[in-house]
């Protein structure tokens, strides 16, 4: 990108420049505000390579498929390269055309394809597969001896997880959660989800302990009675309060719990006991 961007004047490359690293930055957290930038380095340079294919990658990760197989296209014309030829299949099938994906996926380009890009073209057809209903067909695409292979690559994780998630739609439970384990194995940075599948195949459930802290702050005040939301909060402040303290302002008793000292030393280190256990619990 950078001997392209020499081929421009030096203050318009450089703004070219800038709007490409924001693009880079944003594409995967706002891809919105990435495919802005990306309009603006496109009206500055539509005939640099480079900026027809970010401006691609952004449109394509804002599920704008076809302004982003035009870019793909205009920068395959520029540069004769094949490596975008599996992402250009892919907006094939956001378009609605999965039979055109299968299409490109035996076409000769993908033989000139790195293997990186083979196994994506071999995740974009089985994914073609699925769109068309064929999911015994999806399998069998996927079947292949980078999936067989016990090396780890960049792509292992994910061909393996789209095997899993395929065999899963088939109602094949056991193998799918066999090879979300692998996926699971293999990917050392969190691109996909597949411990989150795992946890939801064997039941697991997540609790947000956030949530469950604002929960019970607010359940004394929903309370109806003036005298059970007294109590609460008095028993909060008993737990999480030392009388000792300087800044300790005991809460006045009601009527109901007059009888009872939350707060004094000998009133009933097994009720203490029992809050404790409550809370581990």
């Amino acid at each position: 990108m950078h001997q392209e961007l020499l081929s421009l004047p030096k203050t318009l490359a450089e703004d070219v420049a800038r709007n490409l690293v924001m693009v880079a930055r944003l594409i995967d957290e706002d891809p919105e505000q990435a495919y802005a930038y990306s309009r603006i380095a496109l009206r500055l340079a539509s005939r640099v390579a480079a900026v027809r294919e970010a401006a691609g990658f952004a449109a394509y990760a804002s599920q704008k498929y076809s302004e982003a197989l035009a870019e793909f296209r205009a920068a395959r014309r520029m540069t004769g390269s094949v490596e975008l030829w599996p992402v250009m299949a892919d907006c094939e099938r956001g378009l609605g055309r999965p039979e055109r994906a299968l299409a490109m996926a035996g076409e000769p380009e993908v033989q000139k394809l790195d293997k990186a890009g083979q196994v994506e073209m071999r995740l974009v057809a089985a994914g073609a597969r699925r769109d068309m209903g064929q999911l015994d067909a999806a399998i069998v695409t996927l079947q292949s001896p980078e999936l067989a292979s016990n090396s780890v690559q960049a792509w292992t994780p994910r061909l393996r997880y789209a095997y899993a998630d395929a065999l899963l739609a088939a109602g094949r439970e056991d193998e799918a959660r066999e090879w979300f384990a692998k996926a699971l194995e293999a990917d050392k940075d969190g691109t996909t989800d597949a411990s989150d599948r795992l946890a939801e195949m064997d039941g697991v459930e997540f609790v947000d302990a956030l949530d469950d802290d604002e929960t019970e702050g607010e359940s004394y005040e929903n309370a109806d009675d003036p005298e059970v939301r007294n109590a609460l909060r008095a028993s909060d402040q008993a737990e999480y309060y030392d009388e000792d303290d300087e800044d300790y302002e005991p809460l006045e008793q009601s009527a109901a719990d007059a009888d009872v000292d939350l707060t004094d030393e000998g009133a009933g280190a097994d009720e203490t006991d029992d809050r404790d256990a409550d809370r581990r619990a």
